[in-house]
């Protein structure tokens, strides 16, 4: 029986239920370069706030590229497993200032470092982050891996495929992946979908070898998108075509 009513039809289901969220260090430092761009934190904290009350779990990874590269200072003469320590304290900077602004936001958050430092934050134990996404709250992953010589994108990787999340969306300055850079060749053409093979044979740089390695053999696939475009995290984790899918 028809009335003077809309008939809504029930929300669509989201296609990823949990994600990785990898994000770069120089992303919170917007234009500057370095340290922190609170106007793009807020706004980054919005984004996953949103992505949260669509009913998303999140986990997030954050590189410390705006405070220190260990690959960089390594090549300036500072010991490689010394710089790259540094450079996992980095992320544990940038973890702890996205958890503030998050929880201003109103976002459940907790932190969990995997170089044990109790009072900042809690020690990595994939159970109990795993609860902490039942229980509906934001979980950052910091200090990468705990282990020289591995990066950010190879840490991200390994806590997605560790906490069962369903896609791993690497954050990103550019719309996905192209045939080459877009920012020194205007004739790059971008890729909707491409497999991890090419990406690997390429060299196209979506993520490190080991990460995208790690990827490949537990099947899990990777989104490539602009974080400056406000609501692309939620159009990907609704299954809308946004950036790159790397499967």
């Amino acid at each position: 029986m028809s009335g003077p009513f809309p008939v809504y039809e029930p929300e669509k289901p989201l296609k990823y239920n949990r994600i990785l969220l990898k994000i770069s260090g120089e992303a919170l430092a917007g234009d500057q370069g370095f340290g922190f761009d609170f106007e793009i934190i807020t706004r980054l904290a919005g984004e996953i706030k949103a992505v949260g009350e669509m009913g998303a779990g999140i986990g997030l990874v954050i590189g410390g590229g705006n405070i220190v590269r260990g690959t960089e200072i390594s090549k300036k003469g500072v010991d490689r497993v010394a710089a790259d320590y540094m450079g996992m304290l980095g992320t544990v900077i940038n973890a702890l200032a996205l958890q503030d602004v998050l929880e201003r936001e109103g976002v459940d958050t907790r932190v969990m470092t995997a170089i044990r430092m109790e009072e900042l934050a809690e020690p990595y134990i994939r159970r109990r982050a795993i609860r902490h996404f039942e229980k509906g709250r934001t979980v950052i992953f910091a200090a990468g891996t705990g282990n020289p010589y591995f990066s950010t994108d190879t840490a991200a990787a390994l806590r997605a495929i560790q906490i069962k999340a369903d896609v791993i969306i690497k954050a990103t300055s550019v719309d996905g992946v192209f045939t080459a850079d877009p920012k020194k060749d205007p004739k790059a053409k971008m890729h909707k979908t491409i497999s991890y093979r090419d990406v690997m044979v390429d060299e196209l740089g979506v993520m490190d070898q080991t990460a995208i390695t790690l990827c490949k053999e537990n099947k899990l696939p990777i989104i490539v998108l602009n974080i400056h475009k406000p609501g692309a995290v939620a159009d990907a984790v609704r299954g809308l075509q946004v950036g790159t899918l790397v499967q």
